[in-house]
């Protein structure tokens, strides 16, 4: 059986999908790419829906357009494999599940697809801690690439860049709300204002947690490994490379994929909506947070592309380890 799949943002990391869809040969046809930039077939995902009534669309727009969109397909009576993060709020989260009712609906987190989830119970029994540790590399061009880039309400480190090594440690210690949220959030750029340096604490009454630290203002890379804490041990898991303890693991599921085993042979979807209901809660707390701390620029290195902040890696890492916020540490005081 081959699906007709359409791409709603074809532009940018829509090459991501592109690719994905030509691995899966012959189960799937591309019939339209869409993007409000020219070069594409379509510019208007209605008129495009319209036209070639695709069975399939895949949405990579940005996220404050997801459930417009979204709602459009669904309602053209196709399927729907929605990036990250789906929405940015619980009540637009309850909407588009609702209108996902009857279809198919997977959410872009493509990492829960990776072989390592399965194997953790195994490695370290019931979990009872995640924390991760990211410090990247963004310059100034990172935070004008789009109107949206740096808005309060849209962006920031840990629901976009960072936002997959946050589901990645929702999922591995199976925390939702009720829980207790804490943050430390800094930028470094006036013209920001979101966060590009931050800590994240979050616990829930029976004592799991999860820690994220994480910077994209760093001139050495950690790539956002998640370090488990269990009952029967402790593992490192890299989730963007498969890595368990260090050993790369084949066997990661893609989403696409995953959704036409769902349409054809009733296989379990990896990212339903419903999964992603932790994070929607988080990122929408996130959003509504007081303004971060502007950093001093006594604190900061000019690049020639941008700022760093001098040992963020080590600071990342501490912070991590730790389970501090950068507060608790001394961090910037």
């Amino acid at each position: 059986m081959t699906a007709t799949v359409a791409l709603i943002g074809a532009a940018g990391h829509g090459s991501w999908h592109l690719r994905a869809i030509d691995a899966l040969g012959e189960r799937v046809r591309l019939v339209a790419t869409c993007d409000v930039q020219a070069g594409f077939d379509y510019t208007d995902h209605r008129r495009m829906l319209a036209d070639r009534k695709p069975e399939v669309v895949i949405v990579c727009t940005p996220p404050h357009t997801h459930l417009p969109i979204a709602l459009d397909v669904l309602d053209a009576g196709a399927d729907l494999l929605l990036e990250k993060p789906p929405v940015l709020s619980l009540a637009d989260h309850r909407r588009l599940a609702e209108a996902a009712r009857g279809r198919v609906l997977q959410i872009g987190f493509q990492a829960l697809g990776s072989p390592t989830l399965p194997m953790l119970a195994d490695r370290v029994g019931a979990v009872r801690s995640a924390a991760v540790a990211g410090a990247w590399w963004r310059p100034d061009t990172y935070w004008t690439r789009t109107s949206w880039a740096g808005r309060r309400g849209r962006d920031g480190a840990l629901v976009n860049p960072f936002a997959h090594a946050l589901m990645q440690a929702l999922a591995i210690t199976g925390i939702r709300p009720p829980w207790t949220l804490s943050l430390d959030r800094y930028r470094t750029r006036a013209a920001v204002e979101v966060e590009d340096t931050a800590t994240l604490r979050l616990t829930v009454p029976d004592g799991r947690s999860v820690f994220v630290a994480v910077t994209l203002c760093s001139g050495e890379f950690v790539p956002g490994d998640i370090s488990v804490v269990g009952d029967d041990g402790t593992a490192e898991v890299g989730y963007a490379q498969d890595r368990l303890d260090g050993e790369v693991l084949p066997g990661r599921i893609g989403l696409l994929e995953n959704l036409l085993d769902h349409r054809e042979h009733d296989a379990p979807l990896l990212v339903p909506l419903e999964r992603t209901e932790p994070f929607t809660a988080l990122a929408e707390a996130i959003l509504a947070a007081d303004e971060p701390v502007l950093l001093a620029p006594a604190r900061l290195a000019r690049r020639d592309d941008g700022l760093e902040i001098p040992g963020a890696a080590a600071l990342i890492r501490r912070a991590a380890t730790e389970r501090a916020h950068f507060r608790e540490i001394g961090a910037f005081q």
